[in-house]
């Protein structure tokens, strides 16, 4: 399947359990945050439900791989709460 007709997000979810923050990367974010909030995400099934506080649009999945990776590191999880204010 070409990724030139796919839409790719960065996401940041908010447990509504213990308040923390949750961020992934897909091609369908309504299917992934329903997954998130069945609990048939291995990681994040103890922690629902789930509120999306952020979200990104890329054309790549190498881009919104990357963008994931940098929100994981200390610089972006500064930027998370500095910028985004989340």
């Amino acid at each position: 399947m070409s990724q030139e007709n796919k839409t790719y997000f960065v996401y940041i979810l908010k447990s509504e359990k213990d308040k923390k923050r949750y961020i992934g990367s897909t091609n369908n974010l309504q299917r992934r945050i329903a997954e998130h909030n069945r609990g048939t995400v291995k990681s994040t099934k103890f922690r629902r439900p789930f509120k999306m506080v952020y979200k990104e649009q890329f054309q790549t999945q190498k881009e919104a791989e990357d963008r994931e990776k940098f929100f994981k590191t200390g610089r972006g999880r500064q930027f998370i709460k500095e910028v985004l204010q989340l």
